[in-house]
């Protein structure tokens, strides 16, 4: 008996899947296969956090297939190789697929066209990553959006995204199984030194832990998300769905959905509803942004910022950022957020970024690869948009030399300090009013909150004032030079 082979990449999950759906609706028994592939995707393969994620997910998605009567091949390769081999062994109708939006998925999915196309089986590509797909949201003038606002202005004014399908309630498995890897082979837990502790205990990998964590923000978080999403101490502000958006636990349009019958059964959580889903019409505008410029992660969208005179390479202070040790309270509990979950709060990671690359001047890309590789959200669309957004060398990015003041920022949007009291424990004594900048605070005042500066938490690593100026005299020099 021919086979449907589905091929999972970025979409683990059963519900609103659309190659899955149309596989078990092919006729044919289904061959559910996900293939760990390190080397289509060159240096952009997974990083630490998100393989953690990916083998729990992978073990959820496991156990989905099993409950109906199925199971999840797994391999290792390159994907089209791996394919080739599984084509050499099963009798395989058809393959179908989710569309990918990386540099590399146009060539992987010609290389799936071509073996098919060869073996004489049909070849079929679905969407489901996005709420509105590349082509469907262009200015009049055909052309793809550059600035955020009329790209959502577009957005609500089209056509609405299709419903999502059920997960389908029984599979139809093959005769015979090819054979497959263990979980365990894929070698996607950390060996040695495990720093995953953190990880465990905040997140729940997994279609189930994707579904419950939309319950739960719908139900107790959406009618406050526009007031509170800003505030990094408010447990349940936000949604926290993007890592399972990013593995395809759960489908953006599920989320348009069920937020808009939400908005619907409770008209006063509107302005906060049609907030968060503007949020993720930012995720579709990244993906519009790295469809049409596949470069995104490694060139800057504005062509003046190549001449941008950043600072020689300085690792101990690019490690001290990595740390959390550059002196500036919100920076630092921003990056130990991100090294023991996985995650940093929205509005921290701007703020983080822009010490970076604003007043350290060190390159956008080595923030980049450091949230690549730490980040259980690492995605290579939004992660390459937003650093090119705080960098001001991206699309949206005016003014594109906004600066952010870190003790400003902390004092806005954590004005009792309890998210730095949560990372940086060290500092958890300080009165609110030094919280920010315990560097201010009288020598009495550290002592008896047990802070010794330089000591027991670093001085600031640079003084603002001269770190400002200088970043503003680069981009005056990217300004003369546009």
């Amino acid at each position: 008996m021919s086979v449907a082979l589905v091929l999972f990449q970025d979409n683990l999950r059963l519900a609103d899947n659309p190659a899955l759906t149309a596989a078990v609706e092919s006729g044919h028994a289904v061959l559910p296969l996900f293939v760990l592939d390190n080397e289509t995707p060159g240096r952009w393969r997974l990083g630490g956090a998100s393989r953690w994620w990916l083998h729990h997910s992978l073990a959820q998605l496991a156990n989905g297939f099993e409950e109906r009567g199925s199971r999840l091949i797994l391999r290792q390769g390159a994907t089209t190789a791996v394919l080739q081999q599984i084509l050499d062994d099963v009798d395989v109708a058809g393959v179908y697929f989710a569309r990918g939006y990386a540099p590399w998925s146009p060539a992987l999915e010609d290389g799936l066209k071509k073996l098919c196309d060869t073996a004489g089986i049909d070849c079929r590509r679905y969407g489901g990553h996005l709420v509105f797909e590349p082509e469907a949201i262009k200015t009049q003038s055909g052309n793809p959006y550059t600035v955020f606002t009329p790209f959502w202005r577009a957005c609500q004014a089209a056509d609405p995204p299709a419903q999502p399908l059920p997960a389908p309630k029984k599979i139809e498995s093959p005769a015979a199984w090819p054979k497959s890897d263990r979980l365990e082979d894929l070698d996607l837990l950390p060996q040695g030194v495990d720093w995953t502790a953190g990880l465990v205990d905040a997140w729940s990998p997994g279609e189930g832990g994707a579904t419950q964590r939309l319950n739960t923000f719908l139900k107790s978080g959406m009618g406050h998300y526009k007031d509170r999403r800003d505030l990094p101490a408010v447990d349940g502000a936000t949604s926290r769905l993007s890592p399972h958006l990013r593995f395809g636990e759960i489908s953006p349009r599920t989320i348009w959905w069920r937020t808009r019958d939400r908005i619907a059964k409770q008209p006063e959580t509107a302005a906060n509803g049609m907030h968060f889903l503007r949020e993720l019409a930012w995720r579709d505008f990244s993906y519009h942004l790295l469809f049409n410029n596949p470069d995104l992660p490694d060139v800057p969208l504005k062509d003046n910022f190549a001449a941008f005179p950043w600072a020689e390479p300085d690792h101990k202070m690019l490690r001290a950022w990595q740390q959390g040790k550059t002196g500036f309270p919100i920076v630092d509990a921003g990056m130990r957020e991100l090294w023991q979950t996985g995650y940093m709060h929205n509005r921290v990671r701007m703020i983080a970024a822009s010490f970076l690359v604003k007043d350290l001047l060190i390159h956008w890309r080595e923030g980049e690869a450091w949230f690549w590789d730490t980040l259980v959200d690492a995605d290579i669309a939004n992660n390459s948009a937003s650093w090119q957004w705080v960098a001001g060398c991206g699309a949206d990015a005016a003014p594109y030399f906004r600066i952010f003041n870190p003790v400003l920022q902390g004092e806005k949007f954590d004005p009792g300090g309890a998210y730095v009291r949560r990372y940086v424990p060290e500092l958890s004594k300080l009165p609110d009013k030094f919280i920010h900048k315990p560097w201010e605070a009288p020598e009495d005042v550290l002592q008896a909150a047990g802070v010794a500066l330089g000591d027991t938490y670093p001085m600031p690593m640079v003084d603002r004032k001269i770190s400002r100026q200088r970043a503003l005299d680069a981009y005056e020099t990217i300004k003369k030079s546009a």
